[in-house]
């Protein structure tokens, strides 16, 4: 069982980059906002899922422990596979997951690309009462005002590696700390997701 990789990254393409560590290249599957994060000969430390099927062995990568037992969780649900998992987990961080989970909010869920009424009513019924660890009180707009978040530089470095330029991306990362609800509870790929939606509609910055 693979539980972990630390390494070099030699490949991004869009969900998915290979991670050499001595010398042997293995491919993982991550988010496409967490391989926003990486960049080609950077060194990367991922968690890992291994999958062992009759016809093949698939690993997926997590930025955080957190990440990993939510997608484990996820896995544990009737009809929820490994690839909707991490679906779930590129739309929603696991402070996310579990809030949705906690307020019976089917509908965040269903937002998700192969997640359908059922199973997303299925995902509330079946992990209700098992992500408590992960729950994060939902700030209010404006509560992290002028406060860095701890995601902040590695958020601004992958927009800048996506084209934009730094005073932009910087300035988009800002202003989502200080507007966006519950940014207290942002992972990485969450701020990423957010900046981007700052950036997006103007297009300022490239």
């Amino acid at each position: 069982m693979i539980a972990s990789l630390r390494g070099t990254c030699i490949d991004v393409a869009g969900s998915s980059v290979v991670i050499e560590v001595g010398g042997v290249g293995y491919a993982v599957t991550v988010t496409p906002a967490h391989a926003l994060t990486m960049r080609h000969g950077a060194e990367v430390f991922v968690r890992t899922a291994m999958i062992v099927r009759e016809d093949e062995h698939l690993l997926f990568g997590f930025e955080s422990t957190d990440a990993l037992r939510v997608f484990d969780l996820l896995r544990s649900v009737s009809g929820v596979g490994p690839k909707s998992a991490l679906g779930v987990l590129g739309a929603m961080d696991p402070a996310q997951i579990a809030n949705a989970v906690a307020h019976d909010d089917d509908g965040a869920f269903r937002k998700v690309s192969g997640i359908g009424p059922k199973t997303a009513k299925l995902i509330i019924v079946a992990l209700s009462g098992k992500l408590a660890a992960f729950e994060t009180p939902t700030a209010a707009p404006g509560a992290r005002a002028g406060v860095a978040h701890p995601a902040s530089e590695d958020v601004v470095i992958a927009l800048v590696g996506l084209g934009w330029r730094e005073d932009a991306a910087r300035s988009a990362v800002d202003d989502t700390i200080a507007n966006e609800p519950g940014v207290a509870a942002m992972g990485t790929q969450a701020l990423l997701r957010a900046a981007l939606g700052a950036l997006r509609p103007t297009g300022a910055g490239r």
